[in-house]
């Protein structure tokens, strides 16, 4: 006798621990511990110093702070990763990304800017070069002064 197994997928970055599923809308804050995975309408904020997984049949619209997500569906919102940011087709992020780490998948759609300086590094305004640390001079908006590390 052959017992059949049923096939499964590993839950990425550990066990799932909570599931919004297709046809569930959920409108608020929503903050957890472990791996979350979204497939329904999520509206609000999402915290968590863990992994947050939005799936091919999501639509959120919501500013996400994250360690890591994955995103296969809809996300309208900016999300702000401390560990990193996978965004897999046939995904759609339409927002800013802040993240040390981002994959984007061909094919995805990504409209926003996308910031990829570690948490704890010194980031020069934008208009300046890249790289660089800037000291504004006081008497001139627009003079600086380079330092190199």
């Amino acid at each position: 006798m052959s017992a059949k197994k049923e096939k499964t997928s590993p839950a990425p970055r550990g066990e799932i621990k909570a599931f919004l599923g297709e046809g569930t809308d959920f409108k608020g804050i929503l903050t957890f511990e472990g791996t979350v995975r979204i497939d329904g309408k999520l509206e609000g904020e999402v915290y968590t110093k863990d992994t947050l997984v939005i799936g091919e049949t999501a639509v959120v619209n919501a500013e996400i702070n994250v360690n890591t997500i994955v995103v296969s569906g809809e996300v309208r919102g900016n999300i702000t990763a401390t560990s990193k940011v996978e965004v897999h087709r046939p995904g759609k992020v339409l927002g800013n990304i802040k993240t040390p780490s981002l994959f984007i998948e061909e094919g995805v759609i990504f409209e926003g800017g996308c910031s990829m300086a570690q948490e704890d590094s010194k980031v020069p305004s934008i208009g300046k070069t890249p790289g660089a640390a800037y000291e504004e001079q006081p008497d001139d908006d627009l003079a600086a002064t380079v330092k190199s590390d």
